[in-house]
């Protein structure tokens, strides 16, 4: 099936414009003619997603795709169809992007395309999570209950965000202003002592000279050492975007001391939130499994995760799967074992979701308060040196007298 763009009139001369599926140009004349249209002129139109690069605002945030299910499920409970819905959602007040994008869905819809087949063309914009939600509302006749599920799952996995956001704002911060005292001290006060005491003859101690060294060098090669850093940092992030960049680096992060504990809670508690959903809405465990990875956003997690599927696929237990790869805290083994056994494991997982939500919450306040001192005792060892490097000789030049 083609789509086409077509212009027709009717016998009064009217002209009418739309867009319809068929075979071919033949086929869209005939249907056209069931409907008294005169076929005047059509083309196929493009299948594509519209390009992100040349619009205001190439990405969709998660907060658009929150509010447009929450609205469009307002809009399907109040008794509108899906295609009068998406006409009104189109102009809503949604990015650029995303208001091109609900106009291709709008029209594919209209057209006779199910609203999951239709959001698939356009992949990059609608999450893996939230086209499988809506294949099970579509099956399951209960489209407006999955949207508010799933506006409800993006608000919160928002939140999570923001709190881990707001929780490494005064880290960060810590971070830059020791940098920035390091630089300071070395490019402009060293310097300016070590001119002062050059016409003195005092012996320097090793670390006043070491110091010194050091603040030379700098000043001397700063501008090659800036773009050695931009250099390896840049090698970095393109290590990272490959697959197997991105799977050591997920694979580090997930067994750190520190930030591994933040990422397995974070991990947890999307788990639990979408796994429920999804099951929820009736659709196969397995499946589910093969689904719920889009949520992790580890690729270690995701590999392990994968390899648990196999094994439920093989007709191990979801429990003892979960439990031989280790990617979960105990408490969320213990939470599917109990919904395995009682036959209601998306109800356990969904009540569940607010206790590792706060799991979650404590685990980035451990970390932040571990990680703070730790960066406040660099920034006073650090300035602690300097000033003794720069006042050690003035102390010895002070006794010589």
């Amino acid at each position: 099936m083609k789509k086409y763009k077509y212009t027709a009139i009717n016998k009064t001369g009217k002209k009418f414009q739309g867009v319809f599926l068929a075979e071919s140009e033949k086929d869209l004349r005939t249907q056209l003619a069931k409907q008294d249209l005169y076929l005047v002129k059509a083309k196929t139109q493009s299948e594509k997603s519209p390009n992100a690069f040349f619009s205001v605002s190439g990405k969709v945030s998660v907060n658009e795709l929150s509010t447009f299910c929450r609205q469009f499920s307002i809009l399907i409970t109040s008794g509108t169809s899906i295609v009068d819905a998406l006409s009104i959602l189109k102009e809503q007040s949604y990015g650029g992007y995303f208001k091109k994008v609900l106009e291709r869905v709008y029209e594919d819809v209209k057209s006779g395309v199910l609203l999951s087949a239709a959001m698939d063309k356009h992949k990059k914009v609608f999450p893996n999570f939230l086209r499988s939600m809506i294949r099970v509302g579509e099956v399951s006749g209960a489209i407006d209950n999955v949207l508010v599920a799933v506006a409800d799952y993006f608000e919160s996995d928002s939140k999570m965000k923001g709190k881990l956001r707001s929780a490494l704002v005064y880290p960060c911060l810590l971070i830059v202003m020791a940098i920035a005292i390091i630089v300071l001290m070395v490019v402009y006060i060293i310097p300016t002592f070590e001119n002062s005491l050059a016409s003195m003859d005092v012996e320097m101690p090793v670390i006043t000279q070491v110091i010194m060294n050091i603040s030379d060098f700098f000043i001397a090669n700063w501008l090659y050492m800036i773009l050695i850093i931009a250099a390896v940092v840049g090698l970095w992030l393109l290590f990272i975007r490959t697959k197997r960049g991105r799977y050591i680096w997920d694979k580090a992060k997930f067994h750190m001391p520190i930030v591994g504990k933040v990422v397995k809670s974070t991990i947890a508690a999307r788990f639990c939130s979408a796994f429920s959903l999804l099951i929820g809405g009736g659709m196969d465990v397995v499946d589910a499994m093969d689904e719920v990875t889009v949520v992790f956003g580890n690729a270690y997690v995701v590999e392990q995760f994968k390899k648990a599927t196999e094994d439920v696929r093989r007709g191990v237990t979801i429990t003892d799967a979960l439990q031989k790869y280790k990617i979960f805290p105990a408490m969320v083994v213990q939470m599917v074992a109990v919904g395995e056994r009682t036959g209601e494991l998306a109800s356990v997982l969904g009540r569940s979701v607010s206790f590792f939500e706060t799991q979650l919450e404590r685990a980035i306040a451990s970390a932040t308060s571990l990680i703070q001192p730790v960066i406040l005792v660099i920034i006073g060892v650090s300035v602690g040196v300097m000033f003794y490097a720069i006042y050690a000789p003035m102390l010895s030049i002070m006794n010589t007298l």
